[in-house]
């Protein structure tokens, strides 16, 4: 079910916020936990109800891994039960997610003819994998405490952050699942809740949806690009994301609230940071949190223990901090998407963020316009890997953006200036009316990125007013007006 579909915002949402509020109102608190599960349940199995059984066995086998790992075995016991947990989590979302990448590449090497699987991607299981690995690093460390399997399955399946986060952490969720106060309705909650959800709602349907035409056409339609068609078409995809990654953390913050659970910040302007390091911290970020705190850092500890300490390199801190960033990169791109491309582009990010590091260190200093223009374009540059299938496609668009499939203007742009008529050096295959708009949107995109106060922001100064209930409506309203079509976000593929 998406948060963008008219089953959802007038049946099932109104619904499930009813019905728990009603149980906890008679003190049927347990019930009500039990009533959230079951609709979560639901909710993940509109999609695809075949795939259920796959989350429950995983909640199954986590919850007694956990439990197994609360109990004074010896160190080594315990560590054979976290690792066998980790490799069961890791082997589930390679098989899903990464078979028939990796039989492709089977029979690339080997010439053979092993047939693909052709294996539908569970939904979430990227990310209900990371959410458990945390969960049993944290119990082997004894972080945390015991809870009801119940409880346990909230945690995992809490339909708002179920789909495509945020990863969650244990200690910021289950403790609000049992207080007591979170069970009365709050109507400021509510409020705020409905304002978030509109925002997002917006940003989806108005934004991300029109901005996906152009990309898509671009990446999958057309056979090759002139110099602006290509910069539409990666600008156009570049704020797709934006737009509906950001979109859907709204909307997933604000049903939330409706149930007085708050969630951790996910996503905080990263379009307007001046490096790349910034861009990382504001974008995904409980994934930039789970990615440090569960493989960085053992990744560094290890290298320093297996490789550095050996060699005598134990005094290098910069070359194996530098090295293990490359690492983390990487396997941040591999976890996106099974694919060469991804790993590209998980590999120059690891690039650009070594390099900041060293640019860092030597303390040299950049004009803040400059370092935000050379930030965003390698972000749109690097987004060109994020969204191309082949590297075909991430040809086809970087070689239109370099010019070297000609450059070409609207024809009313000659007309304007006629001192560039000259300038023509090839057919464009975009509508002049497709020009026009896409360059009205993203020039809308920039003022709303830079100008504009985040969803966070706006949340935090929420004031009950006439205006804020008014300003949600009419965010609803014309959101829902535009609701002709379905489409999914762009992380449920992750």
């Amino acid at each position: 079910m998406l948060f963008n579909s008219f089953e959802f915002i007038f049946i099932f949402l109104p619904v499930v916020v009813w019905v728990y509020f009603l149980l906890n109102k008679r003190k049927l608190t347990t019930l009500s936990k039990y009533w959230l599960t079951l609709s979560s349940l639901f909710f993940y199995s509109w999609w695809n109800i075949y795939y259920l059984p796959l989350l429950l066995f995983s909640m199954i086998i986590n919850y007694g891994l956990g439990n197994a790992l609360t109990n004074d075995y010896s160190i080594n016991k315990r560590k054979t039960i976290l690792s066998i947990g980790i490799l069961i989590n890791v082997g589930l979302l390679s098989y899903y997610k990464y078979a028939d990448f990796y039989i492709e590449n089977i029979n690339i090497l080997f010439k053979s003819d092993i047939p693909f699987l052709n294996l539908a991607l569970p939904l979430a299981i990227s990310f209900f994998t990371f959410q458990q690995i945390a969960y049993l690093v944290d119990t082997y460390r004894k972080e945390i405490e015991n809870y009801s399997f119940n409880d346990y399955c909230l945690f995992v399946t809490f339909f708002p952050q179920l789909i495509a986060g945020p990863i969650v952490h244990h200690k910021e969720v289950m403790p609000q699942f049992n207080n007591l106060r979170k069970k009365i309705i709050n109507y400021k909650n509510l409020a705020i809740g409905s304002f978030l959800f509109s925002i997002g709602l917006f940003k989806k349907v108005m934004l991300a949806d029109s901005f996906a035409q152009w990309a898509n056409q671009g990446f999958d339609v057309l056979e090759k690009l002139t110099f602006i068609e290509a910069w539409i078409v990666s600008l156009s995809y570049t704020f797709q994301l934006y737009f509906d990654f950001s979109g859907y953390m709204d909307m997933a913050s604000g049903v939330a609230l409706l149930f007085n659970i708050t969630l951790p910040i996910n996503f905080y302007s990263p379009y307007k940071a001046l490096n790349i390091q910034e861009v990382w911290n504001k974008w995904h970020m409980t994934l930039g949190r789970f990615l440090y705190k569960y493989i960085y850092t053992p990744m560094n500890k290890a290298l320093l223990r297996k490789v550095f300490k050996p060699l005598g390199l134990n005094k290098q801190v910069m070359l194996r901090t530098n090295i293990s960033l490359m690492l983390l990169y990487i396997i941040s791109g591999i976890w996106h998407g099974a694919g060469w491309t991804f790993v590209v582009w998980g590999l120059i990010h690891g690039v650009a963020t070594v390099t900041h590091r060293l640019w860092k260190s030597a303390n040299f200093r950049m004009n803040k316009l400059l370092a935000w223009i050379i930030t965003f374009n390698f972000i749109n540059f690097s987004m060109v890997f994020f969204r191309a299938s082949s590297f075909e496609d991430v040809y086809k668009i970087l070689k239109g953006m370099i010019g070297l499939e000609g450059i070409v203007f609207p024809s009313i742009i000659y007309k304007l200036l006629p001192f560039i008529s000259s300038i023509k050096l090839a057919d464009g295959e975009l509508s002049l009316t497709d020009v026009i708009t896409s360059v009205k949107f993203l020039v809308l995109g920039f003022i709303l990125i830079l100008c504009f106060k985040n969803s966070t922001q706006l949340k935090d100064e929420y004031k009950a007013s006439w205006f804020y209930m008014l300003f949600t409506l009419f965010l609803l309203l014309i959101s829902i007006l535009h609701l002709t079509q379905e489409s999914e976000f762009i992380y449920f593929n992750f």
